[in-house]
């Protein structure tokens, strides 16, 4: 059994979800207390007791404490099964993490899965459904499964009501990759979404990042839907090179002018650019758990987070990997290593 305590490092919900991933994977049981204990509304909230709910299905896992508001959960995975499966946030709860944490096991199993979760897909607290898709996906296909994600309906925080799905072909062993260098840049773009609000919103918005960055107009894009349950309003930039796609964002919402918002996706543009970077801080923190299970690899960082860093110390708790942090110039060089003899 293994202890985790959730409220060493950031105390939030990866440390349960990357728990969840780790255990799904290695078939290791674990305990966790204090989970979320340093947020505001700390213990189990609907995501996170959904994503717990989600492990549980697919292996038959034993879940002692998967109630909301639970801080304390003893979880004893199963033999993970492959299939189709339908999860529900119900509310605008990220569904894009509850994916990220049944993804590494499904990616690694015996048989295809096809997965529809419903619930927040553009949420301020978590990756939007975009960053799945153009990002975080494309990462884990080069390790060796075969995902794909399709966005069905915006779920916007707070109405939720999303919809979105993930067809999974998975491979028996990850392959190890290095993510170092950028390289070129090949395409820079920009995009507004409106979900049931003006479009000149989005107008105002695209003006500003166009000519804080000096990005082409023709590559920036206006998105209005009413494909929505409620207002919804996020600004996108990508920028694509040889060795990533990267997405940056900002969300609109109450007392933020659209200036606001997309002064906000523009500094994080600006701030990877200046880097030189492979991976922003938040990829960064998302390409441990993959490089980790693949026993191996590197990647260059604009920083690591207090996130990030938290997640090195729970993955080391189920993997027999370590973590090499270098500083150099305006990056962070991370590099993956596994130990030959196993964990005790």
């Amino acid at each position: 059994m293994i202890y985790i305590d959730g409220s060493s490092g950031e105390g939030g919900g990866q440390i349960l979800r990357s728990s969840l991933s780790l255990s799904l994977v290695t078939g290791k049981p674990f305990r966790i207390e204090n989970i979320r204990a340093r947020r505001e509304r700390s213990g189990l909230l609907r995501q996170h007791l959904t994503a717990l709910l989600a492990a549980t299905e697919i292996s038959g896992a034993n879940a002692e404490g998967a109630t909301l508001g639970s801080k304390t959960l003893i979880f004893t995975p199963g033999e993970v099964r492959a299939g189709t499966y339908r999860f529900a946030v119900g509310t605008a709860g990220s569904g894009t993490l509850v994916l990220q944490t049944i993804l590494p096991a499904l990616m690694t199993a015996t048989e295809p899965s096809h997965i529809t979760i419903e619930g927040g897909t553009h949420n301020m607290l978590a990756p939007p459904f975009d960053f799945l898709d153009k990002v975080f996906v494309p990462v884990v296909n080069r390790l060796g499964p075969k995902i794909s994600v399709n966005l069905s309906r915006y779920g916007f925080y707070p109405a939720g009501g999303g919809c979105f799905t993930a067809a999974i072909t998975p491979c028996a062993n990850l392959s190890p990759i290095d993510l170092v260098e950028r390289g070129e840049i090949t395409r820079r773009a920009g995009c507004a979404i409106v979900a049931n609000l003006s479009r000149s919103i989005a107008r105002r918005e695209m003006d500003v990042a166009t000519k804080s960055l000096g990005w082409d107009p023709r590559n920036m894009e206006i998105i209005q839907t009413r494909d929505s349950a409620g207002p919804g309003n996020i600004v996108l930039l990508e920028i694509v090179s040889s060795g990533i796609t990267e997405i940056f964002s900002g969300f609109g919402r109450l007392g933020a002018s659209a200036e606001l918002v997309a002064g906000e996706a523009v500094q994080a543009a600006r701030s990877y650019l200046s880097s030189g970077a492979v991976a922003c801080e938040h990829l960064a923190d998302q390409l441990m758990l993959l490089l980790a299970l693949a026993g191996g690899g590197s990647f260059s960082a604009e920083k690591l987070n207090l996130h990030a860093r938290t997640n090195m110390n729970v993955i080391k708790q189920f993997l027999p990997v370590d973590f090499v942090v270098e500083e150099i110039d305006t990056k962070t060089m991370v590099e993956i290593r596994k130990f030959t003899q196993p964990l005790p």
